[in-house]
């Protein structure tokens, strides 16, 4: 369909908006081998519900994100600040989609299908119309499998579902008809390539730009819906690695700072779609690991200018595209990498293989992997909202295919959301794999993951794409 350009919010609307943000505050199954789930394209007017449930985690529990030999675990000794799960419900006619917005490092099918059926069974939201998304920060615990880098807290787990669960119902409840408003801006010293001295940003991205440079996607998105009768529902999306803490305080990350300044400002608690993040971390790029007060206040000000430029979008369509990506295995090298192991164990204790605790544990599981396996299924979902298009997916994806599949998208207004339903690790270009560097090679054992084939990053974006046009 034509790319059809969107309605400028008058003065006085877009005040009002900033108001109404100032006078109160919102309440507080997936298949990963099933078949193509296309939910049926329905017009009519939006309606959106939104909530906020607490998920505060117990101290003394593992925290995840970075490496920690058995016995060495970062365990949880302060509350930063607390977490939360957010959910936005959107319906137009009798269609319904919840999306989450989870403060964790990670979620895995079976946390996601958990959740679906729940929703499904106390709202009847369609199972298959529940995304579950991670912020990804990693100060908190992790719901899916990482060797050595956080165990699953089973109790706190069961105890988040629940809060899930309640959010999405809650958020249900609140439905109430709405206008979509979209803003972005370029956000200055939020984020940097982490993976190169030098890089290229979204302003240069072109129909002639390749994997061979790396990239920066430096646009902030705000989601902002306007409701009658209810306070407004602000969301925003960026691509940004919440890392800045390594300690043992849970929390957040720089996420909670943006959520502070922000519900200080316009009276509302924003909630959070993670980007392409896979290569780029917090800050300027004078500090690797980025701190997180400057890179707050850089975001804050992307928001307030996103805010200030937002555009009305025709959200009277509603229509979602799941299907599993195919994500290829390279099983020729998983066997090469086993044989090193069987053969020079004393070769496999440090660099690419961490140490050698962890080398023999991967290598305990890896030796077992069905070698006719090539593929593994990870969820997929292209959501279309009238003129604005959301790519739901499970990776950690280099900036390249992220900028990629924004370029290419059929829709004017395009956000690809990563650590979605799943987490498969990161997704990279080819220069990762020819230096052999971490995202590429220890990330996928660290998963319990054969290693991928050069062209995942690739095929997936394409796929992507491919969804997004079934959309329209």
């Amino acid at each position: 369909m034509p790319k059809s350009q969107p309605t400028s919010l008058p003065p006085h609307d877009r005040r009002r908006f900033l108001a109404s943000l100032g006078a109160a505050t919102t309440a507080a199954a997936w298949p990963c081998h099933g078949i193509a789930a296309d939910a049926t394209s329905t017009s009519g007017s939006l309606s959106i519900g939104h909530a906020v449930v607490d998920t505060t985690p117990p101290l003394g529990i593992e925290l995840a994100g970075f490496h920690k030999p058995v016995g060495q675990e970062r365990r949880i000794t302060g509350i930063r600040q607390k977490t939360a799960a957010r959910a936005l419900v959107l319906r137009v006619a009798d269609q319904s989609v919840a999306i989450v917005s989870l403060d964790i490092l990670s979620v895995s099918p079976g946390f996601t299908q958990q959740v679906q059926q729940r929703v499904a069974k106390q709202t009847g939201i369609p199972a298959a119309n529940v995304r579950v998304c991670a912020t990804h920060t990693h100060s908190m615990p992790a719901f899916s499998y990482l060797r050595q880098w956080g165990a699953i807290p089973e109790d706190y787990l069961k105890e988040t579902l629940g809060h899930v669960v309640d959010a999405v119902v809650q958020a249900h409840r609140d439905l109430s008809a709405a206008e979509l408003y979209v803003g972005k801006s370029s956000v200055d010293g939020g984020n940097f390539n982490r993976t190169s001295p030098t890089w290229k940003t979204d302003q240069e991205f072109t129909a002639d730009a390749t994997a061979a440079d790396r990239w920066l996607d430096t646009i902030l998105h705000v989601l902002r819906f306007e409701r009658a009768n209810k306070p407004d529902v602000m969301w925003y999306h960026f691509a940004c690695h919440p890392v800045c803490y390594r300690d043992g305080e849970a929390g957040p990350d720089w996420l909670g700072l943006v959520a502070d300044q922000v519900q200080a400002k316009h009276g509302v608690t924003p909630g959070f779609l993670q980007g392409h993040a896979g290569d780029v971390n917090p800050g300027d790029g004078d500090i690797w690991i980025g701190e997180a007060e400057p890179t707050a206040a850089a975001i804050v000000q992307g928001i307030d200018r996103a805010l200030d430029a937002s555009e009305r979008v025709d959200a009277n369509e509603l229509r979602l595209v799941s299907e599993p990506f195919a994500l290829p295995l390279n099983i020729d090298l998983l066997q090469q990498q086993l044989e090193l192991y069987r053969e020079h164990p004393e070769q496999c204790a440090s660099g690419q293989w961490v140490d050698a605790g962890f080398a023999k544990a991967w290598y305990e599981s890896a030796k077992d992997w069905d070698l006719q396996r090539t593929t593994h299924a990870t969820p997929t979902t292209a959501l279309r909202l009238g003129d604005l298009g959301i790519l739901f997916h499970s990776s950690e994806l280099y900036s390249y295919y992220g900028l990629q599949i924004q370029r290419d998208s059929p829709l004017k207004n395009t956000i690809v959301v990563g650590y979605t339903d799943d987490l498969i690790g990161y997704l990279v270009d080819p220069r990762a794999y020819e230096a052999g560097e971490y995202a590429a090679v220890t990330v996928p054992r660290i998963l319990d993951l054969p290693p991928f084939k050069t062209a995942a990053a690739s095929q997936l974006a394409d796929f992507a794409n491919q969804l997004l046009t079934r959309t329209t």
